[in-house]
C-alpha cells in the first residue's frame, strides 16, 4: 500500500478499500460518474472572486484577503494542497497584516466541488490556525460534505499517481 501516502491518516480497513479499488482500475469510471466536468476558474481573477464570494458567505468578518492564486512552486507531494500565508510588516508606526492563499497548479483542472473543498480549507485558516476540531467543524459549515470532499481528493491524487490525470 506503499501508493497511498495520500490515505496515511485513514485507518488500514479503508485503506484496503481504497487499495483494491485502485488495483481495479475502477476509480476512474467512478470519478468521472460522479463529476464530470472540470471547474472553469483557469485565472487568478476568477479564482479570487470566487475564493471571496466564499469567504463573503461564511466569514463576511474575517481579516481580508490580499491574494488568490495558482501556484506552480506548491507541490502536493509534501502533502500540501494550498497554502494560507500571514505575513506582518511594520510600516511607519503601524503594523500591516497580509492574507494570501496559494492553490497548487496541479488543481487547475479538478471538478468544482474539489476545488471548492481546497479553498474551504484555506478559508478557514483565516479563523482557525490549528487542524483542530473548531477548524474541521468550520469547515463542514462552510461545506457539509467537506471530510467526503477531502477523502474523494485525496483518493484521486493516488489515483492520478497510479494513472494519470482525468480532467
Amino acid at each position: 500500500m506503499a501508493d497511498l501516502r495520500y490515505l496515511k491518516g485513514y485507518g488500514p480497513e479503508i485503506q484496503q478499500q481504497a487499495s483494491e479499488l485502485l488495483a481495479s482500475g475502477k476509480t476512474a469510471a467512478f470519478f468521472l460518474a460522479r463529476y464530470p466536468e472540470p471547474h472553469q476558474l483557469q485565472g487568478a481573477r476568477a479564482l479570487h472572486d470566487y475564493t471571496m464570494a466564499l469567504k463573503n458567505q461564511h466569514l463576511r468578518s474575517s481579516a481580508p484577503i490580499s491574494k488568490v492564486i495558482y501556484d506552480d512552486r506548491i507541490h502536493v507531494i509534501d502533502n500540501a494542497l494550498g497554502l494560507h500565508t500571514f505575513v506582518s510588516r511594520v510600516q511607519g508606526n503601524k503594523l500591516r497584516a497580509k492574507h494570501e492563499i496559494r492553490i497548487s497548479s496541479l488543481f487547475r483542472r479538478l471538478p468544482e466541488p474539489l476545488l471548492n473543498m481546497i479553498v474551504v480549507h484555506e478559508l478557514a485558516h483565516l479563523r482557525e490556525k490549528a487542524h483542530d476540531k473548531a477548524f474541521y467543524r468550520l469547515c463542514c459549515h462552510m461545506q457539509p460534505e467537506y471530510h467526503q470532499r477531502e477523502f474523494e481528493l485525496r483518493l484521486y491524487l493516488c489515483h492520478r499517481e497510479r494513472h494519470g490525470d482525468l480532467w
